[in-house]
């Protein structure tokens, strides 16, 4: 499945009959299992819905950081992406990709 970030954007946790998604890396991860962290009123919510790759690299939870773009970003928040990635892999399952 491929969607774009608009499409993206509805599977954000405010309508329950969908499942909340978040892309790193621009692969689409299905985290309805932690709905409490990224539902509505959870600590990682304003990831839900978006691709969180600049603000999971720069461990940021700014609005202005929850991007897809990679540009300027150290070897070290690089580093971290990876393992974030790693975590969403291990644990969530890939339902698609964000149309470039």
């Amino acid at each position: 499945m491929e969607l774009t970030a608009q499409q993206l954007s509805e599977y954000n946790g405010t309508d329950p009959s969908k499942p909340i998604y978040v892309a790193v890396k621009g692969r689409i991860f299905d985290v309805t299992n932690g709905k409490s962290f990224y539902g509505p009123g959870g600590s990682y919510t304003m990831f839900a819905g978006k691709d969180a790759s600049r603000a999971l690299a720069k461990m940021s939870k700014n609005d202005e950081d929850v991007s897809p773009s990679l540009d300027g970003l150290s070897e070290k928040e690089i580093g971290v992406l990876n393992d974030w990635e790693k975590k969403f892999e291990a644990k969530y399952p890939v339902v698609g990709r964000v149309a470039s």
